[in-house]
């Protein structure tokens, strides 16, 4: 009976056991190879993350220097103490897109507040010692010892009329800015104070805070040296923020319009942001210290505070009109893409002299209403969805020319600001 039990399961089970012995080495293969291959991209993932993260976040390097700076009495601040001494100002998340601009999310006196600071590209992370010196002499050593303050002052004009222009405004500008370098509030600008100030205005972000006088970006809290920290960041009006930036790139521009009002605000929110946005554009063009270009026009830049009021996220792609066609101005070229001024203010080539032309080829509303009818016109009122359209397509049609864009611009953009404000002046989110 044994024998006959030990052959009926050799004939029930021997043919499926041989069938799954022939298998088992392509299964294990199979196995170890996706193994292998989620082991190798994990580690690749983990070092190209390590690598980045080292590369743009260094903000432990800006607080060593600045506060060394501080202790040796070169330089001065209304937070060096709490910065240096009490330890009173937390560095969070990192927030920095280049390795040459530290800038972080902080704690402060209790309040959100984001902390940027400079770092120049001599700095190295194998500096060492040689770290303090090399900046010292490289970025506080203007103004020198026995410098007057009537002569900080011309300085300071000069240093203005270079990178904005002659303008008749410059004086008032200048009275500001020695506002600022009197961190101690004792009416004197003491020598720490005019090299930090100094510092600071080589910084094209804080010299186009100080320009721009409307609120559109956040607000100065204090400095310390070139370091210095504004209100929290705004939140971010691009809904690929919310993904990991690995995937971003290989978002498809079709989801974006999903995307944005899955993640985005509300319709009337956003209408109302984009109401900020195109009030920047026109200070922008009539501001008090002369005309300024965005060159980096993304949804990414596009901030909003809790009260959906706009803000500006990055003013390091803002740039004086004066710079702008100084770096023009002359420039070779084979093509009108080596006239570029950042990303995208772009100049057309004189094929024949193989110069740029001054004049770029988009004004700031023409690129700025490109990136709101992918903002405003998904999930738009259908009555209001035809008209905002034709407007937003004649607005990207501005020509850059000078001859041709003060009436046109402001007729366009006040066009746009009525048609938005009519929309939204009957219902509760006014």
């Amino acid at each position: 009976m044994r024998r006959l039990r030990r052959l009926a399961h050799l004939v029930i089970f021997c043919p499926f056991s041989k069938g799954l012995q022939g298998r088992l080495p392509g299964l294990r293969v199979k196995y170890v190879f996706l193994v292998w291959l989620g082991v190798f991209a994990g580690s690749w993932l983990a070092y190209v993350h390590y690598s980045s993260y080292a590369e743009l976040c260094r903000g432990h390097i800006c607080q060593v220097v600045i506060c060394d700076q501080y202790r040796k009495g070169i330089i001065s601040g209304s937070i060096c103490q709490d910065l240096c001494n009490l330890h009173q100002v937390e560095w969070r998340t990192c927030l920095s897109s280049v390795p040459g601009q530290q800038v972080y999310s902080g704690l402060w006196q209790g309040k959100e507040v984001t902390i940027k600071c400079g770092i120049e590209e001599s700095l190295d992370l194998k500096a060492g010692a040689d770290t303090a010196p090399r900046r010292e002499l490289v970025l506080f050593d203007k103004p020198t010892r026995g410098t007057s303050i009537k002569e900080f002052q011309e300085m300071t004009l000069s240093f203005l009329k270079a990178n904005l222009g002659d303008l008749p405004s410059l004086p008032a500008l200048v009275g500001q800015v020695l506002l600022v370098a009197d961190f101690n509030k004792d009416h004197r600008v003491s020598l720490a104070e005019a090299r930090s100030v100094w510092a600071l205005l080589q910084r094209n972000d804080f010299l186009l805070l100080l320009s721009l006088q409307k609120g559109r970006a956040s607000r100065l809290l204090g400095c310390c040296g070139d370091l210095y920290i504004t209100e929290g960041a705004p939140h971010s009006s691009w809904p690929g923020a919310a993904l990991p930036p690995l995937l971003r790139p290989l978002l498809p521009r079709a989801l974006h319009g999903a995307l944005q009002q899955w993640l985005g605000p509300a319709w009337p929110w956003r209408a109302k942001i984009a109401i900020g946005l195109l009030e920047f554009v026109e200070e922008l063009f009539h501001g008090a210290y002369g005309t300024f270009y965005m060159c980096e026009t993304t949804l990414a830049n596009v901030g909003y505070t809790a009260k959906y009021d706009f803000r500006m996220a990055d003013l390091q792609q803002v740039a004086p009109e004066a710079a702008v066609r100084r770096f023009l101005r002359g420039r070779h070229c084979e093509r009108s893409s080596d006239c570029t001024y950042g990303r995208d203010c772009r100049a057309p080539c004189d094929t024949l002299l193989r110069q740029c032309k001054g004049d770029l080829v988009q004004p700031n509303l023409a690129k700025v209403c490109e990136l709101l009818r992918d903002y405003l016109l998904p999930g738009a009122p259908a009555g209001l969805r035809g008209e905002l359209g034709r407007q937003l397509r004649t607005c990207t049609t501005l020509s850059g020319l000078a001859s041709q864009v003060e009436a046109h611009h402001s007729l366009v953009l006040s066009h746009l600001k009525t048609l938005l404000w009519k929309e939204l002046s009957d219902t509760k989110y006014t």
